[in-house]
């Protein structure tokens, strides 16, 4: 588990929402493409005050059941339990669940993000400016 406070670059301004993410994958790379891709500033109106790393399905499940995250991306792809499967979970047992973000691994895998009752799946390759407007859209919910 990683906690990374966001880098001061601009100060928000006065209607800009600050937000934490909680940022799930068991790959490396993948929590640093995604966090570099959505940036401090997703949107002018979104700062990302705090990012949360977990590199596993328990450490993920125990968090996002004893803190307060405004968006979950979830690596739907993780091994050897990915995050479409905790997606699922969580939506079935968090009474008001943060919105969840599940990256898929191919474009047809849309109808599986739908099972797992996640709000927004962003397919690989992962595209920052689309990581970036799922998480400002989620965010504004």
């Amino acid at each position: 588990m990683t906690v990374t406070p966001a880098a001061p670059q601009q100060p928000p301004t006065t209607d800009a929402r600050a937000i934490s993410v909680l940022l799930f994958s068991n790959d490396r790379t993948v929590r640093d493409t995604v966090r570099l891709g959505v940036g401090d500033r997703p949107a002018d109106d979104v700062v990302v005050e705090t990012w949360l790393e977990t590199a596993t399905s328990e450490m993920t499940l125990m968090e996002v059941r004893d803190g307060a995250f405004d968006v979950l991306i979830l690596d739907g792809e993780a091994q050897p339990y990915g995050g479409m499967g905790i997606s699922r979970q969580l939506k079935n047992e968090i009474f008001e669940c943060p919105p969840i973000i599940v990256l898929t691994g191919r474009p047809v895998d849309g109808w599986l993000a739908t099972w797992s009752q996640a709000d927004i799946a962003v397919p690989r390759p992962l595209d920052p400016a689309r990581l970036a407007a799922a998480v400002a859209e989620l965010a504004r919910r």
